[in-house]
């Protein structure tokens, strides 16, 4: 059995976006007992991650520490067309996750009891991010 979705994820600017209701709501249409959700984002410059979603302090320290490792307006960046936030955009999306694979298990997806699945925009500017859900089981 496979079932497949796109969504759009809104971001309001550089931040985590938790959208894990979207796809437990795909898993659950679905149907499957047993299988995989391949989750899959459909851009460069942002990126995919399950991370804690009870303590927002963590989400904020997390953002707080890859602003730090790739900082804005660095001179030897030369891909700036759409900005200072363009080339480490870019640079944030490869060193995280542009999919994400999660166990079904019982019909439900296998996250722990505080993770919850998010769209890390890497960009200062609002976007309409696509993000593919895929279920594969029985």
């Amino acid at each position: 059995m496979h079932h497949a979705r796109e969504i759009v994820v809104e971001t309001r600017g550089k931040g985590l976006f938790e959208f894990t209701r979207a796809v437990v709501d795909e898993v659950r249409a679905a149907g499957p007992e047993i299988g995989l959700c391949t989750v899959f984002l459909r851009h460069t410059s942002a990126s995919l991650t399950i991370q804690e979603n009870a303590d927002p302090s963590a989400r904020r320290d997390l953002e707080r520490w890859l602003e730090r490792l790739v900082p804005e307006n660095d001179p030897d960046f030369t891909h700036t067309a759409e900005g200072p936030d363009d080339m480490p955009s870019h640079i944030k999306a490869a060193l995280t996750a542009t999919s994400l694979g999660i166990p079904i298990i019982g019909g439900r997806l296998g996250l722990g009891t505080w993770q919850g699945i998010y769209l890390w925009e890497h960009r200062a500017q609002p976007h309409r991010r696509r993000v593919l859900i895929h279920v594969q089981g029985q």
